[in-house]
């Protein structure tokens, strides 16, 4: 794999959605451990998945400029963007 570096701020708030969607998900777990009303689980569930979709779409956003912008050649940036369009089609499943 390629490396490739982002500005240290931008990977910091990445993290911290991490850790947040991890959190999350450390509370569902726990919420099912204590036989918690499923209404309420499928609600931190609801919560999870949307934290997960927005951290999703920071990364793409984040990919296209820095990946695919930044590209040194265009045909370093065609391959990312067809690398993208493969991960995208997974995604929308």
């Amino acid at each position: 794999m390629e490396h490739h570096s982002h500005p240290d701020d931008e990977r910091k708030a990445l993290c911290n959605r991490v850790r947040r969607v991890t959190g999350q998900l450390t509370a569902i777990e726990t919420m099912i451990q204590e036989d918690r009303d499923c209404s309420e689980v499928l609600m931190q569930l609801v919560s999870a998945r949307k934290a997960l979709k927005s951290l999703s779409e920071k990364i793409i956003h984040s990919h296209l400029h820095h990946c695919i912008e930044a590209a040194q050649k265009p045909t370093e940036a065609r391959k990312k963007l067809r690398e993208l369009l493969a991960v995208l089609e997974r995604y929308v499943e």
